[in-house]
């Protein structure tokens, strides 16, 4: 391979730089600018220096191969981050022979080719670099430690355990085989089987988790919806009026709650309408309240739901609570004016999400609850085929053979050229 380089940390004015290099003429390059190299994985401070031109004085770490982030021969420059000095240490080391700067991802990509990560890792680190909360954060940090390869291991295990046990009774069929394997087989299938659903199952969670909940505020006109959005959104992002029909298409406002990523939507009032735009924007403001994680209903005097009605789960106020006294046994009073009640809901909402976040699996994209499905599908044909008879032990062996590939495609063992260039074209170069 070509040696790569590229700047790793952010492009623009800053403290420090780094600079990464990766591949056989790595080490070569770095001692060309600095002189003798550190020992591995210890930093040292060196001048670097082209054709008898200072061009600044970086730490400089060294990274044996099998043993960095690439699985190759690796070095960083980490330099002044002055727009010029950036550029000078990049303008010299392509001028080496045999270096390049790297394309958008490559870095990552070497670790997958050199078995330095596994498929799964590589988006848990796509993740980790595009997360906006703590809980993508951890999440992230999670696939990227491994933890789907470590489950699909055990699942592979279990797997290729019971096709042998299948495959016994085919090789040995004119002979006396002294064990019925059905119910050891049957039995390693459904323990995955059941793992496989549990991820399946935590998959939605998962993903909200990735690309966040919504909340709808719904209500009639004139309810306070768009001032309780721009209240919680600490700015103005919808226009307020003592018009109705002031609001007529979604707004989004995306918020940290708890940790968690959360669009909230103000939507357009809830009610019959002669005005066509209007009933345009009420319209879409069914349809994504209907299509929402969560929605909070916010009351008017009339007590009316129009149209939608809550779910299990959904939060009910009514707003304007400093205009309306709350009588006993009534829902709870918000007031965006005065702020009463609004922890509460803010507290709620995200005690609410919280919940459903926590039932999250490792299948955090729909390319793994696919292959987890297919996986699934294939072991059912199996243990049907085995209920059928000795007769049909080499076609659930197949299906057994099928699921372990869905398996090893899930980590990338298999069925996965197709999908590297759209997975790292999310990367920046220097990853």
């Amino acid at each position: 391979m070509d040696t790569i380089f590229a700047l790793a940390s952010a492009r623009g004015k800053a403290g420090v730089s780094v600079i990464r290099l990766s591949g056989p003429k790595a080490w070569d390059a770095v001692s060309a600018l600095a002189g003798k190299l550190p020992q591995t994985r210890r930093a040292s401070l060196r001048r670097l220096r082209m054709e008898g031109e200072v061009l600044d004085e970086a730490l400089v770490l060294t990274f044996a191969a099998g043993a960095s982030f690439t699985g190759e021969a690796a070095a960083e420059l980490h330099i002044h981050g002055a727009t010029a000095t950036v550029s000078a240490v990049l303008r010299a080391l392509a001028g080496f022979e045999g270096l390049r700067m790297a394309e958008a991802g490559e870095f990552t990509r070497r670790a997958l080719v050199n078995g330095r990560l596994d498929l799964t890792q590589v988006e848990g680190l796509a993740d980790l670099i595009d997360a906006e909360t703590d809980a993508q954060r951890r999440q992230a940090l999670r696939v990227l430690s491994g933890a789907v390869g470590e489950k699909a291991e055990g699942w592979r295990r279990d797997l290729i355990r019971a096709a042998a046990l299948l495959e016994v009774t085919i090789d040995f069929a004119d002979e006396d085989v002294p064990l019925d394997v059905a119910p050891e087989v049957l039995g390693l299938i459904d323990g995955v089987m059941r793992t496989l659903r549990v991820e399946v199952a935590g998959y939605g969670a998962a993903e909200r988790i990735r690309d966040g909940f919504e909340v709808a505020i719904i209500g009639r006109p004139n309810a306070g919806k768009s001032t309780l959005l721009n209240v919680l959104a600490g700015r103005e992002a919808a226009i307020t009026s003592a018009i109705a029909g002031t609001t007529r298409d979604v707004i989004e406002v995306r918020m940290d709650l708890g940790g968690l990523a959360v669009t909230l939507l103000d939507t357009a009032g809830l009610r019959d309408t002669r005005d066509d735009v209007e009933r345009i924007g009420v319209r879409r403001a069914v349809g994504r309240a209907e299509g929402a994680d969560l929605r909070v209903f916010l009351l008017d005097d009339t007590d009316d739901l129009p149209m939608i009605q809550p779910q299990p789960g959904d939060i009910v106020v009514r707003g304007k609570a400093d205009l309306r006294p709350v009588g006993a046994g009534d829902v709870p009073g918000i007031s965006a004016k005065t702020g009463a009640g609004l922890a509460t809901l803010v507290e709620t909402i995200t005690n609410t999400l919280g919940a459903r976040a926590a039932s999250a699996g490792i299948a955090t994209r729909v390319r793994h609850r696919e292959r987890l499905e297919r996986a699934i599908s294939a072991m059912e044909s199996a243990c049907d085929e085995i209920a059928r008879g000795p007769q049909r032990t080499e076609v659930a062996a197949e299906h057994l053979r099928h699921a372990i590939r869905a398996i090893d495609a899930l980590v990338g063992r298999v069925d996965v050229e197709d999908l590297l260039d759209n997975i790292f074209a999310s990367f920046c170069i220097g990853k």
